[in-house]
């Protein structure tokens, strides 16, 4: 790419390139110069905007983490419509279908990319821990709605979390969407 060419929002357009290497080829498959060739930059743009790899793929994380927002927001609106166990359940497949699973794997693989991480995330895998706290919010909001028992959210988000991601780990055979609402329905009659 020539020099002096402007481009339009940088960071999302390395982020999209990281994504799809992510996805397409797992934790390996990223490297500075695979990021740059696929956002179709040149590789020094990539360490004009960022201190060096580890911290373009802490950001990269946190990017994804904080677009489960809009799930959040989604799922807190859901509540007192549908069902509890169908509304969960395709929240937990958006979470997976995401950039989730492989950001697991990229933070697993990355040593220097988890001590980055612990500067500044409390804890847990952003986008892991982000999905917990979205479940939580919207099971205490069902809960107020009289819509679910005595159960604790606080408890019951990770265990919705954790045993959806053993379902969607193996990224090549998703589970349909009856095998996601049953699992939903188990935890929370286990939890009833």
């Amino acid at each position: 790419m020539p020099t002096g060419v402007h481009l339009r929002d940088v960071r999302e357009q390395l982020f999209g390139a990281a994504e799809r290497l992510l996805m397409d080829g797992g934790p390996s498959a990223l490297t500075s110069r695979a990021v740059t060739a696929e956002a179709g930059v040149a590789k020094g743009v990539l360490h004009r905007h960022f201190d060096d790899f580890d911290a373009f793929l802490a950001e990269f994380v946190l990017d994804r983490a904080h677009r489960m927002d809009a799930h959040a927001r989604e799922l807190l609106e859901a509540a007192g419509t549908g069902t509890v166990a169908g509304n969960l359940a395709e929240a937990i497949t958006a979470v997976f279908t995401s950039v989730a699973v492989a950001v697991v794997a990229l933070v697993t693989f990355r040593d220097d990319l988890r001590r980055r991480l612990r500067e500044t995330w409390p804890a847990g895998v952003p986008v892991l821990t982000e999905a917990v706290v979205m479940i939580q919010n919207y099971l205490e909001a069902e809960q107020r709605l009289g819509r679910v028992g005595d159960i604790s959210a606080e408890g019951l988000a990770p265990m919705l979390i954790g045993t959806g991601h053993l379902l969607f780990a193996d990224r090549d055979t998703p589970p349909q969407a009856d095998a996601v609402r049953r699992m939903v329905e188990r935890v929370l009659r286990q939890n009833d």
